[in-house]
């Protein structure tokens, strides 16, 4: 067993022993069972799948022309082009089938965290029941019948051959545009073996790593890049203990073709259990690989009675953690102020499907997409598509993802996210010293999974002498504090949850390690001085997320450095020594002021000092608000912010509620009730898809995961609002709204209330010495 299978299997441990404990202490909540999603007449493709999951695997799961079918996607399946491909499909058929009438239900059943599947036809009644370990990476479809019936499962797969991708395909991967203009996805290994049906994808040891580091030039230091791509190795083994290999099946699905790998049963019986044992590694060789399945499988099979329970725990926990029911007593589904309520549940169902991972979710479809046809119709790709890329980390959309996870006390879920920057953060380091020989993390937007900037967004068609440092593009070029927010949530763990995060500081630390040195090389590149006439460090050039361009001290930059200088220095004794202490003072004293402008008569915060062009919609002159916190409810300067949001020409003509735009949450900090209820509701009502948390494209993709993570945040906002000790009750919540909510404040602090028509009748704050900070505002 190798190191990473080992403590996979210690994190197991914990997993299972912590569950147990807190199924003692905890009760579910009384109104999640109004949340499940139940249909009672089948899809007509995969667009009208439901999300089902656990560990970090995720599963399409419909039933179509009475057959079962479901996509399997977990999470870090990159191929050799840094997409993040599907395992493939299973279509499971019944015979006799009961799936085949009019009596029909499928459920997603949120306390079990599983769909649950029923049927009758011609005397014969069926139940499936399909879900995922969330202790270990098995997937499970379990059916029982009141007659015995013959049943086949079939492992699908479009990648039975290469497949050259065709125009516009290759936005699924790193290459995107450039000069590979159709890279090729290779074939995975599928046969039938020990009764069952193998499947691995292996990458080749070249892949897109090796022409980004070339073309960036940083080849004298590529032995020393952390590389997660070759010979990496992801699939698993599909068995029935009922069911043995009958032959391969091909046809067509929606646009795509592909071969089936069949297994059936020997007998007709009332009861078949189907699992996927799935493994992914980067390994020296194939056997090595296939020795940790074989370990998966085995795990599988010794807690196989066990496992059912234990997930049901897990979730039965999980639910209890937070959560916002809103009018629980009056269930309208068609309201769609009830619907924001029940789709906040929804969507966190979906990320707790990538709750164990080691890779964090992505905001582009999570582990949920589907044919790319159903989304765009110009789009007649394989399942494997999704727009902007499969291991391109594009920090401005995943932070929206992550953030709410602190209210939640999801804690435990944030890891894979913060981990991905302490793996990466070598190869952002080498950057600045081979690029401009000094130290510090320089993170890019829009970056691989290896840490380096994009291929496609870091431009093939660059002038010689351009900085090899920057990005040479008009969106992204010296858009370098976006790490700064994950930094801002790791430090948000130890304040909320008391996490050890010494592992992260270092990461920390290199990010302001590099604004530090960074802008004090530039400045005396351009002349004698290295700080401005107050000693501050000259932000420039600098960028406002991707809209104001060439900025000289974007607020947004501003802000940041300030709240992460400020909560470094708050940290408890022993994570910062004297020297570094001393050293991040100094900084602090050197970050320059927010910058201020004039709007219809009224002092608003300006975006930037200065700026040269705009070019995106993001109303970064609010970021002080969110995420930063500098402004907001209960803080100097509010009338100043609320200005901003009335008064900037911008902050006007920017604002909306599809996609990653965040005004719902600027509105719930600034204690705007009325437009943070109305752009909430436009935010998380349902959905045009089938199934209602299933948002986008926006500017995106679907399942838009940056776009429910927004919304999640914003009622948040709503709801309570913290700032240092102090616990804001009910900033921004419209009167007419019932609600009972649960939500996780800092110092391990958890506020549950409950308000029925316009009157708070409960409220319990834990640990109760908190409750002298609680300021209601309701």
């Amino acid at each position: 067993m190798n190191i990473k299978t080992t403590m996979k299997t210690i994190t197991t441990f914990f997993i299972v022993a912590f569950t147990a404990f807190l199924s003692v202490a905890y009760t579910q909540p009384a109104w999640l069972d109004q949340c499940n999603v139940v249909w009672t007449s089948q899809s007509r493709n995969s667009s009208e799948s439901m999300p089902c999951g656990g560990y970090d695997i995720g599963l399409n799961v419909w039933v179509e022309n009475g057959e079962l079918l479901f996509y399997i996607c977990r999470s870090g399946s990159f191929d050799e082009n840094n997409g993040l491909l599907k395992l493939g499909r299973v279509r499971v058929k019944l015979s006799p089938n009961p799936l085949e009438g009019d009596d029909f239900r499928q459920e997603l059943v949120l306390k079990e965290g599983c769909v649950k599947i029923s049927g009758s036809s011609g005397g014969y009644t069926a139940e499936i029941t399909v879900w995922a370990d969330v202790c270990r990476p098995v997937v499970h479809v379990d059916i029982t019948s009141n007659k015995p019936l013959k049943a086949e499962a079939i492992f699908e797969s479009w990648r039975y051959t290469d497949l050259v991708q065709r125009n516009g395909e290759h936005f699924a991967n790193s290459y995107k545009w450039g000069p590979v203009q159709h890279p090729v996805t290779f074939r995975d290994s599928i046969s039938f073996q020990n009764g069952g049906v193998a499947f691995w994808h292996r990458n080749r040891e070249y892949t897109v790593f090796d022409p980004t580091v070339e073309q960036q030039g940083l080849d004298s230091v590529k032995s020393l890049l952390y590389n997660p791509l070759p010979n990496l190795t992801f699939g698993g083994f599909m068995a029935c203990p009922r069911m043995v290999p009958a032959g391969k099946t091909s046809g067509r699905y929606t646009d795509t073709g592909f071969e089936g790998w069949k297994l059936q049963s020997q007998a007709p019986a009332k009861k078949h259990s189907l699992t996927l044992c799935l493994h992914t590694d980067q390994t020296p060789s194939l056997t090595e690989w296939q020795n940790g399945l074989k370990e998966v499988i085995r795990e599988a099979h010794t807690v196989d009675k066990k496992a059912l329970a234990s997930s049901r725990l897990w979730w039965r926990s999980f639910w209890n953690r937070g959560f916002v029911f809103i009018n629980p007593d009056s269930v309208n589904p068609s309201s769609p102020v009830w619907q924001v309520g029940r789709n906040y549940q929804l969507f966190r169902y979906m990320l707790a499907c990538n709750a164990y991972a080691d890779w964090p979710t992505k905001f582009n479809g999570g582990l949920f997409t589907y044919d790319p046809v159903f989304v765009d119709p110009q789009k007649y790709f394989t399942p494997d598509y999704r727009n902007w890329g499969g291991g391109i980390h594009t920090a401005q959309n995943q932070r929206l993802v992550y953030f709410p996870m602190l209210k939640n006390g999801d804690f435990d879920m944030m890891k894979a996210q913060f981990d991905f920057y302490k793996r990466i953060v070598r190869n952002a380091e080498l950057r600045s010293e081979v690029y401009w020989g000094h130290k510090g993390a320089c993170f890019t937007e829009q970056m691989e999974n290896f840490g380096l900037p994009n291929s496609a967004e870091y431009g093939w068609d660059r002038p010689a002498d351009f900085d090899k440092g920057v990005e040479y593009n008009s969106w992204l070029e010296y858009e370098w504090d976006t790490a700064l927010e994950f930094c801002l949530m790791i430090l948000e763990t130890q304040r909320y949850n008391g996490d050890n995060i010494t592992s992260y500081m270092p990461m920390i630390e290199s990010c302001l390690t590099f604004f530090n040195e960074h802008y004090q090389y530039l400045a005396k590149k351009r002349g004698s001085k290295t700080f401005d006439e107050r000693g501050h460090l000259i932000l420039y050039p600098g960028s406002a997320g991707e809209t104001y361009k060439m900025a000289y001290n974007a607020s947004s930059t501003v802000a940041a450095l300030h709240i992460i200088l400020t909560r470094l220095l708050e940290l408890p004794d022993g994570y910062l020594s004297e020297s570094h202490r001393s050293e991040w003072e100094t900084m602090l004293r050197r970050i320059p002021p927010v910058s201020f402008r004039e709007c219809e008569g009224h002092v608003t915060i300006a975006p930037a000092r200065l700026w040269e062009r705009i070019n995106n919609t993001e109303t970064m002159q609010l970021y002080p608000v969110f995420p930063w916190g500098l402004f907001g409810v209960g803080k100097p300067g509010l009338d100043t912010a609320i200005n901003t949001w009335k008064y900037d020409p911008d902050a006007l003509k920017f604002r909306s509620h599809v996609g990653w735009k965040q005004d719902n949450i600027f509105a719930a900090r600034l204690g705007l009730t009325d437009e943070a209820a109305d752009l909430a509701v436009k935010k998380y009502k349902d959905s045009e898809r089938r199934f209602p948390a299933f948002w986008g494209p926006g500017m995106d993709w679907t399942p838009d995961h940056n776009w429910g993570g927004s919304g999640m945040i914003g009622l948040q906002e709503m709801l309570m609002q913290v700032d240092g000790q102090k616990i804001y009750l009910f900033p921004a919540w419209p009167g007419e709204w019932d609600v009972h909510f649960k939500l996780n404040a800092p110092y391990n602090t958890t506020v549950e209330a409950v308000v029925k028509q316009g009157k708070i009748v409960k409220i319990e704050v834990l640990p109760v010495s908190r409750t002298k900070d609680v300021v209601f505002m309701y």
